[in-house]
């Protein structure tokens, strides 16, 4: 049976060792028009979950992990890999989604929006749904 993650340092280095928060906001600075506006909404939510205090250790480092692989340039599906290359990005950052969904409240939706505009400029975030 697999160890149950009690806390952040209980997780697997292979990508955790890749999220930081300054490589986290990097990355969402710089591949808006490669992933799409969906991706880095569905990011952010993670990231603003991950902020909760009420969110548990093992989503926050199922979390960690997934945030980690988005940032990795080393993925399954290499990144600049026209129109799949953040396809596997997208997978894992739904995955963790489903696990924290239930932490994902208006007030995560309403950071990860204004994330958006304050990053790209106001009213980005009106092309969401």
């Amino acid at each position: 049976m697999s160890k149950e993650i009690q806390s952040i340092d209980d997780i697997d280095p292979k990508y955790s060792k890749d999220y930081s928060e300054d490589s986290f906001w990097d990355k969402i600075k710089t591949v808006l028009k490669k992933a799409g506006l969906p991706l880095i909404y569905k990011a952010l939510q993670l990231y603003y979950v991950m902020q909760r205090p009420d969110c548990p250790a093992g989503i926050k480092a199922a979390i960690i992990v997934t945030l980690g692989y988005f940032i990795s340039p080393i993925d399954f599906i290499p990144d600049f890999i026209p129109i799949v290359g953040f396809t596997d990005d997208l997978a894992a950052v739904v995955a963790a989604l489903v696990m924290a969904q239930m932490y994902v409240d208006e007030k995560v939706k309403r950071q990860a929006r204004e994330a958006i505009d304050r990053i790209f400029g106001a009213g980005t975030s009106d092309e969401l749904d």
